[in-house]
């Protein structure tokens, strides 16, 4: 049984019989009459008696008409309904951006598509290229050097950051020749040794930290001086918990990505988060 021979049926029903459907569907006459022999062999059973030049369901037509409706209505429900933004979505998202500029995007995506199940993963950046290429991430939405990308991936930069090395206040400045570097494999801890080489700062200690916050939290407490996005502590720079220098542009950098997979489905969830990323992204600063 095709859906297109149930259309069939039903129109010849509500156009009053096969010639009028075999006009309303742009078909000949001879398909619509094959539509309807292949439904009668497939029951096994006549769904229109012809009498004379006119054709009236049979008993079995009037109890199978409100099922072909009914398939018919389903199928168009299905189509339309992958219209709307359902099911499963998971996002990796740079730390530094999930606390400063992410949340507020979450809310105006939950409030419109309220039937999407976002998931946010941490992320690893030794491995975040191989968890958008094998599925663990649909979007992502990262910090990394200018030029980055990989063949398998699509990458739209959505913003090139302005950097800041940030010490401690005056009283504060407890350990002159720290400096406080964010994990080993963190996009920007290059960055932030390329300026260390080019300002010619004499360093006699360095301290990892996984957390963007643990770093900015010792240096509002003398531990030492690290580099740093402006936009995670443009707010700590205004109330001067700490003293900041911005980079000079034409220094190496690192931008805001938004990626994800080539070959992947846009699903409609998919589409209006890229979307709403594109969007929040022309305000950020």
């Amino acid at each position: 049984m095709e859906l297109r021979h149930l259309i069939t049926l039903k129109t010849i029903v509500e156009k009053g019989g096969f010639k009028k459907a075999a006009e309303h569907l742009g078909y000949a006459q001879s398909s619509v009459t094959t539509h309807i022999k292949e439904l009668e062999e497939e029951f096994g059973k006549p769904i229109f008696d012809r009498l004379g030049k006119q054709v009236v369901l049979t008993q079995y037509g009037h109890q199978f008409l409100p099922y072909a409706h009914k398939i018919i209505e389903l199928y168009t429900q299905a189509l339309t309904s992958n219209d709307e933004p359902s099911g499963n979505l998971t996002l990796g998202i740079s730390e530094s951006l999930m606390i400063c500029r992410i949340p507020s995007l979450l809310v105006e995506y939950g409030e419109k598509y309220p039937q999407v199940n976002l998931s946010l993963k941490s992320l690893d950046y030794q491995d975040v290229s191989q968890a958008v290429q094998n599925g663990e991430i649909d979007l992502l939405v990262a910090l990394e050097k200018e030029g980055w990308g990989a063949p398998e991936l699509h990458c739209e930069r959505l913003v090139r950051e302005k950097m800041v090395l940030i010490s401690p206040p005056h009283e504060k400045n407890h350990a002159k020749g720290t400096v406080l570097y964010t994990e080993r494999s963190c996009s920007y801890k290059s960055v932030f040794k390329d300026y260390i080489n080019y300002k010619k700062v004499d360093v006699m200690n360095s301290i990892e930290f996984q957390s963007i916050e643990a770093i900015k939290q010792c240096v509002k407490n003398g531990l030492g001086i690290s580099m740093v996005p402006y936009f995670s502590v443009k707010e700590e720079l205004k109330s001067k918990k700490f003293q900041g220098e911005e980079v000079e542009s034409d220094r190496p950098t690192i931008s805001t990505y938004l990626a994800y997979h080539k070959d992947k489905w846009i699903s409609p969830a998919m589409k209006q988060m890229i979307n709403l990323i594109q969007k929040h992204a022309a305000n950020w600063e």
